[in-house]
């Protein structure tokens, strides 16, 4: 059965596969919704935050990665495999990958627009992992109460 609507890609970046790089599961999700035609309008691709992040520092090449799902629709596993023969995923680089990912805080200003949007009253939570998933969790709330 095809999707039919758009999908809230809600696999957050700190969920990895396990090959254990984070984002990776979430960066398939949403090049397979793109794919698809069922990513929602706002969502990247593949952006210039975390799916940036991820290709650079597995040693992918965008296109070609876009390029292999849009063409063969991997399940996630087949995705991680063909990373792994196309990327550079040993165990520092994967490690270092995910102190990047779970190191990376939004600016003030932005970091305070998206707690004052979703409600979080604790100021001192500015990391794009947190913020981003309440983001796409308001997001679900919208579609499943509109």
């Amino acid at each position: 059965m095809a999707v039919q609507g758009n999908v809230v890609p809600l696999v957050s970046s700190g969920t990895a596969g396990p090959m254990g790089a984070i984002h990776l599961p979430r960066l398939w999700l949403k090049l397979s919704l793109a794919a698809a035609g069922a990513l929602p309008q706002g969502y990247d691709e593949c952006g210039s935050g975390f799916d940036a992040m991820t290709l650079s520092n597995l040693g992918l090449d965008r296109q070609k990665t876009m390029e292999f799902v849009r063409q063969r629709k991997p399940t996630y596993m087949e995705f991680e495999e063909w990373v792994v023969a196309n990327g550079k995923t040993d165990k520092a680089t994967v490690e270092a990958h995910n102190a990047a990912i779970r190191g990376y805080h939004h600016g003030e200003d932005l970091a305070k627009n998206m707690r004052s949007s979703s409600k979080i009253k604790d100021g001192s939570i500015s990391d794009a992992v947190t913020l981003n998933t309440i983001e796409d969790l308001d997001e679900i709330h919208r579609q499943v109460n509109s």
